[in-house]
Formats: C-alpha cells, structure tokens, sequence
C-alpha cells in the first residue's frame, strides 16, 4: 500500500506515544473528517450496548486508550455509572481530556499502561471500554489478559476499532480510501507530512480480522462474544462478557 515502515514491537509503544502527543490537538477534528463524523454513532452505540446488558447500579468503568475522552465522557453520562476511570500514555491526549471534564467529578483520568493496569485490583470494573486503541497497544495478548482480570464476573467489554471489508469490490475502494485519502486529510490538518497518519491505516493491515478477534477473546476467557460491522466493516464493535 505504501513505502511506510511500521515500528518493531520493542518500540511501538513509545513510538505511538511520542506521536499521538504531536497530532493531539487536531485529533478530535480528524476522527470527525476522517470519518465523515460517523465515530460519533459508532461510539454511542456503545452507549446502547452498556444499556442493554448492564442492569446493576453502582457501575464503575474503565475506558482504556482513553484519548481526549470521547467515549469516557458518553460512558460518564449513564445514570448507574457512579466511576468513570480513564487511562492513557500519551500526557497530551489526557490534557485535552481533563480540559474537557471541568467539574465532572465521575471522571478521572490518569497516564497508564494498557498491558499493565498495576492501580487496579483484581474484578474492580464492571464495564471496560477501549476506542481505536487496542491496534496501538505493543501486545494485544497482555492487554486483553489485563482487561479480563480487571473486569467482575458479569462485567462486560466492549471494544471499538477498525474492521476487515469482505467484499472484494468494496474493499478496494475502502483500502483506497484509508491508504490515500485520511493520510492526506491528516496532512492538510498538519500543514505537511506527519508519519502517525500514516501509521493509522497501516496498522489496520496487522491488526486481526472480525472473527479472529472473536476467536482471540474466547482463548482469553471472554464469553458470548459477538460483533457488530459498521459501514460494510470497515469499523467494528466487539462485546464480550466475562461470566
């Protein structure tokens, strides 16, 4: 697709780091272009999600790769969420974050690592949440093994990102798309060339397919996983409980 490098795994996470710190500014307005603002349906129907399968009071969440907080903020809005915690390694991204919360005291976000959540103790969350991240992390396996410990018995995770197009047709036209376009609205955003807009697509070309990140949560313990396609596939949801 292109002449772009993607970085080893030994330094992928300072790479993301460093990078997301530079583009943190005009993330939000990215997502928005990017997408056609359509982000914004995708991560309220996690909001529905949440709704349908957690009945309890007293809900408290984590939303992992937390960002500038988009997902935290709608998670924060549901009436039996008591704690929202949100957890992110880029500083930038979270100073945008705790710009926006001003005096929304359910929120509270904090620099972390998704591979491994050492603040928080066995079965602690209800709900865990993650929104075009789980892509970024340096090992997918770690991070997944640290959200099922993290979540109760009868806790939920409900995990948002990019999809594999089944259709050849379609297929080429969301590939031509993601590879040529959203770099370039990336660039014109940046006034020149920056390699995370790049990275984005790219990284979609190792990150796994629906099914086989169904068949990865099942290995790690989660239970009646199922997802939901957005736009042929070319965003997915995946939610899984932990029972």
């Amino acid at each position: 697709m292109s002449t772009y490098q993607m970085p080893d795994s030994a330094s992928k996470a300072e790479y993301v780091r460093k990078n997301f710190d530079l583009i943190s500014k005009k993330y939000d307005l990215f997502n928005d272009l990017n997408s056609f603002f359509l982000h914004r349906v995708w991560k309220n129907e996690i909001i529905k999600q949440i709704k349908k399968k957690i009945s309890k009071e007293d809900v408290t969440c984590l939303d992992l790769c937390c960002g500038t907080g988009d997902i935290a903020f709608r998670v924060a809005q549901l009436p039996k969420v008591t704690k929202v915690y949100g957890i992110d390694f880029s500083d930038k991204m979270l100073s945008i974050a705790k710009e926006r919360k001003k005096t929304n005291h359910k929120i509270d976000f904090q620099i972390g690592d998704a591979t491994h959540l050492e603040n928080f103790t066995n079965e602690f969350f209800d709900v865990v949440t993650i929104g075009f991240g789980l892509r970024n992390v340096s090992d997918i396996h770690k991070t997944l093994r640290e959200i099922y410990r993290v979540l109760k018995k009868g806790g939920m995770f409900l995990n948002l990102d990019v999809g594999k197009v089944k259709n050849p047709l379609i297929r080429v036209f969301a590939n031509f798309y993601f590879f040529k376009i959203v770099p370039l609205i990336g660039y014109l955003l940046w006034g020149g060339k920056n390699e995370m807009f790049n990275y984005l697509p790219e990284s979609s070309l190792y990150y796994p397919n629906q099914e086989e990140l169904k068949q990865i949560l099942e290995q790690h313990g989660f239970q009646e996983v199922s997802y939901k396609n957005f736009v042929f596939g070319n965003a997915v949801l995946h939610i899984a409980l932990k029972t």
